[in-house]
């Protein structure tokens, strides 16, 4: 596979990507860096914050999401980099001391949220994690807020199998991919193990394909694990990064692949902060807007 860059830009906690396929335009965040990007026609643009963004989503009113520390709120694409305009939506997750790390919309256009404790200071540097205090939320059209899940430490993955009647989703604290089967009210059920601890790095964010097959990021693993869709490993990706954070397919043919990662302070790889993409022959599945 030959992976080029997106642009010549590094950061220090690229995630989240997500492809616009209405615009062609392809979205992600920088995390630790506070900012949110997008890609359009070649040009990146970003817009920067004063706390941590870890989803950056397009809506289907013409704005955009953006899930920070504080909440989530949606941004003016039209504002400027360094003074964006942005309004609260709702708080997801009310416990102090945490933020959101994982954000997808499923097929209905309903934003569904992971957090975690904010691990990250007033600069982005690193602080320790103390407690296994994250959730999952459901955010509604109208801004009304589900809780589905509590106890979480690191809630990376957010998909949607068996006909949306299960969602995958990884405690990066356990190493290990759940599977919730999705019950007739909405609820979460009891989970079970889908993919176990690899010795290939612990998991992150992910994408899937049109087979139904997930692509699944290693932080610190220098690779990406496809899995089949009963959680046995299909594959392993290399990639020329040592911390890839997640993924997501996209481009004309939704065949690209495009992967964010996190550049270490020390020992980096010279394309690690990198978003680079590669192209697949294989069909992924579309990102889907915020439907509110």
């Amino acid at each position: 596979m030959k992976w080029q860059p997106v642009s010549d830009q590094r950061f220090k906690l690229a995630e989240g990507p997500f492809w616009d396929d209405v615009q062609q335009s392809l979205y992600w965040v920088d995390i630790a860096g506070f900012r949110a990007l997008r890609l359009h026609q070649g040009q990146v643009r970003h817009w920067q914050f004063n706390e941590p963004v870890s989803a950056f989503i397009p809506t289907v009113h013409g704005d955009a999401l953006v899930t920070l520390a504080s909440g989530v709120y949606r941004l003016d694409l039209d504002s400027p980099a360094d003074h964006p305009a942005f309004s609260l939506l709702c708080v997801a997750d009310p416990i102090s001391g945490n933020r959101a790390n994982e954000a997808r919309c499923d097929r209905q256009g309903r934003l569904w949220l992971g957090s975690m404790q904010n691990n990250l200071d007033a600069e982005g540097g690193d602080l320790p994690l103390e407690r296994r205090s994250g959730g999952i939320y459901r955010v509604d059209a109208d801004a009304r807020v589900t809780p589905l899940l509590n106890g979480q430490g690191i809630v990376n993955t957010l998909l949607w199998a068996d006909d949306d009647h299960a969602l995958l989703s990884a405690d990066s604290l356990d190493g290990v991919i759940y599977r919730y089967p999705i019950q007739a009210d909405g609820a979460l059920g009891e989970r079970t193990l889908w993919a176990q601890q690899h010795e290939r790095g612990v998991p992150d964010g992910s994408a899937m394909d049109a087979q139904g097959y997930v692509w699944n990021a290693r932080w610190g693993g220098h690779c990406l694990i496809r899995f089949a869709p009963d959680g046995r490993v299909d594959r392993i990706v290399e990639v020329p990064l040592s911390h890839p954070t997640s993924c997501v397919f996209g481009g004309p043919d939704m065949t690209t692949l495009f992967v964010t990662s996190a550049r270490p302070a020390s020992d980096a790889l010279e394309l690690d902060g990198c978003v680079i993409s590669v192209e697949t022959g294989i069909r992924g599945q579309v990102s889907h807007r915020f439907s509110g």
